[in-house]
């Protein structure tokens, strides 16, 4: 995988709206890299972490979505 410094100058832009910079510490997507996390734990995350400002219960079935789909892949 690249480098996840590699993004630094691309996460300093945010792309439509202030869900994640305004709130965190650090941003869902800076996180995910920088932890080399896959796709569907990454995307538990991200919505977990915007479910109350941004799509409530919709990010919340999302993520659980991804859940589902580790433990399918990890377990079944």
């Amino acid at each position: 995988m690249t480098n996840p410094d590699y993004f630094k100058k691309v996460l300093e832009e945010q792309i439509g709206g202030n869900h994640y910079k305004d709130r965190f510490e650090i941003e869902p997507a800076e996180f995910i890299l920088k932890n080399r996390l896959d796709f569907p734990t990454g995307c538990i995350i991200k919505y977990l972490l915007r479910h109350p400002f941004k799509n409530g219960k919709e990010d919340l079935l999302k993520a659980r979505q991804y859940l589902d789909m580790i433990i399918a892949r990890d377990y079944e």
